[in-house]
C-alpha cells in the first residue's frame, strides 16, 4: 500500500499541475493574469490590422497603374495558336447514323451564332487586305469589322445544316487565338495535309483558306467587345477509299511571319487532329 507521503505527493502534483492550468489563488490562466491576456491580444490586433492596412494599400497603388483596357504585362508570344472546331482533336462518326455526328453538327452550330447577319450587322464593313487600325482613336471602345458566316460557304450550317457530315464530306472550323496587338506580315492562310499515300481534296472558305488583314490587330476583350476571330473552313472531300480509316490531318498557317514549325509547342501556328468517318 501506498505511503501517506506518497499520497501526499500525488496530491501535491496534481494540484500543481492544475494550477499551471488556472490558479484560483492568482487568477491566472496558462501563468498569465486577465489584464496580461488583454494587452497581448490587443497587441495582436494591432498587428495584423496593420498589416490588412498596408496589404489593402499596395493592392490600391498597384490598381491605379493598370489600364482597364490594355493589359499592363502580358505574355510576349509572337505567334497564335491554331484551334479546331467542332472543339475537339478526335473526329470519329458513322454518316448514315445522325446520333453519331449530331454532337458536332451541334457544336459547329453553337460556335456560329455570334457569325449570324444579325449580329454582324452591328460591326463595321471595313476594307479587304489592310489593317484596321485605331491606335490613334480617342474613343477607347474599338469598332470591329464584320465577319459573316455566309463567306464560309458551304460549311456556314446554312446551305447544309449537317456541314457536310451526312454526307461523310465533315467541314472543320478553324481559327487563331487572340494576340493583343498583332500584326502578320503577309496574308496568313491555312494549309491542311493529310498523313497518307494518296492526298485528300480539300474545299477551303473563305476563298484559298485566308485570314484577311482587316481583322488585326486585335486591341483586347474590354475594348475590341464586339470582335469576332476570322475563320477558315475546311471541307474534306473523303471518298469511300477513305471511309473506316482514321486519317491524320494536319494544318498550318502559312504565307507569313507566324511560326507553324516549333518542336516545343505543337499548337504554335498549327494543329493535328484525327478524322475517321465508318460507312
Amino acid at each position: 500500500m501506498a505511503s501517506t507521503d506518497d499520497k501526499a505527493a500525488n496530491k501535491e502534483n496534481v494540484s500543481s499541475w492544475k494550477d499551471s492550468i488556472y490558479n484560483p489563488r492568482t487568477g491566472e490562466l496558462l501563468g498569465r493574469t486577465a489584464s496580461s491576456w488583454a494587452l497581448i491580444l490587443l497587441f495582436y490586433l494591432v498587428f495584423y490590422c496593420f498589416l490588412a492596412g498596408m496589404f489593402a494599400l499596395t493592392m490600391w497603388v498597384m490598381l491605379l497603374t493598370l489600364d482597364e483596357y490594355v493589359p499592363r504585362y502580358r505574355d510576349r508570344v509572337p505567334t497564335p495558336g491554331l484551334v479546331i472546331r467542332p472543339n475537339t482533336l478526335d473526329i470519329s462518326f458513322n454518316k448514315s447514323d445522325q446520333q453519331k455526328y449530331a454532337q458536332y453538327v451541334q457544336h459547329l452550330e453553337s460556335f456560329l451564332q455570334r457569325y449570324n447577319d444579325t449580329e454582324q450587322e452591328n460591326n463595321e464593313e471595313c476594307n479587304p487586305g489592310e489593317y484596321f487600325l485605331q491606335d490613334n482613336s480617342e474613343d477607347m471602345t474599338k469598332k470591329a469589322c464584320r465577319f459573316k458566316r455566309g463567306s464560309l460557304s458551304l460549311c456556314s450550317g446554312l446551305s447544309d445544316m449537317n456541314f457536310g457530315y451526312s454526307e461523310g464530306k465533315p467541314c472543320v472550323l478553324l481559327k487563331m487565338n487572340r494576340i493583343i496587338g498583332l500584326k502578320p506580315v503577309g496574308t496568313p492562310y491555312i494549309s491542311c495535309t493529310v498523313k497518307k499515300d494518296n492526298p485528300v481534296q480539300m474545299h477551303y472558305f473563305p476563298s484559298e483558306g485566308r485570314f484577311d488583314k482587316m481583322y488585326f490587330p486585335y486591341y483586347g476583350k474590354k475594348a475590341h467587345e464586339n470582335y469576332v476571330q476570322p475563320l477558315v473552313a475546311v471541307k474534306l472531300l473523303l471518298t469511300k477509299e477513305d471511309y473506316n480509316k482514321e486519317l491524320s490531318v494536319e494544318c498550318r498557317v502559312e504565307g507569313s511571319n507566324l511560326q507553324n514549325n516549333d518542336e516545343r509547342d505543337k499548337f504554335l501556328g498549327r494543329v493535328t487532329f484525327r478524322i475517321k468517318v465508318v460507312e
